[in-house]
């Protein structure tokens, strides 16, 4: 079981308590700090429950289970790997935390029109998010 977001009194939260009774795994992927909805998770991982950063992780972690003899397990395709020229720097800048836009054009010294431009792009690929306020971060 995977727990991406719960917040302290969640029915995630239940749900993964049932699964450790059941003595299954639990994953917990960490959250910021102060967000409500990272409260559970960040609590799970506080009690030592397992959490990962790539999702390779994940993979060998629970993959062995499920593969019938002679089966392997394909690499993991890393996000933004393909990126050319301006979609690379900003992907690249961007991480888990928000960053205001008038950051990511000082960091990356390209023009305005140009990071909106080529943020937009990420956008619609599915590569980061935008949050209030002109933030944009990776997708994790």
């Amino acid at each position: 079981m995977v727990i991406v977001q719960a917040s302290a009194k969640s029915g995630s939260l239940i749900t993964a308590g049932y699964a450790l009774e059941q003595g299954r795994e639990v994953f917990a992927v960490p959250g910021n700090v102060g967000a409500e909805g990272s409260r559970g998770t960040n609590q799970l991982i506080k009690e030592g429950r397992n959490w990962w950063s790539p999702a390779r992780d994940i993979l060998e972690e629970v993959l062995p289970q499920w593969r019938r003899e002679g089966e392997t397990v394909q690499e993991v395709e890393t996000p933004g790997r393909d990126l050319a020229g301006g979609e690379k720097v900003l992907y690249e800048l961007l991480g888990e935390t928000p960053l205001h836009i008038d950051a990511i054009i000082r960091e990356s010294q390209l023009e305005p029109g140009k990071v909106s431009s080529l943020l937009l792009n990420l956008e619609l690929k599915g590569l980061i998010s935008q949050w209030p306020g002109k933030c944009f971060s990776k997708k994790m």
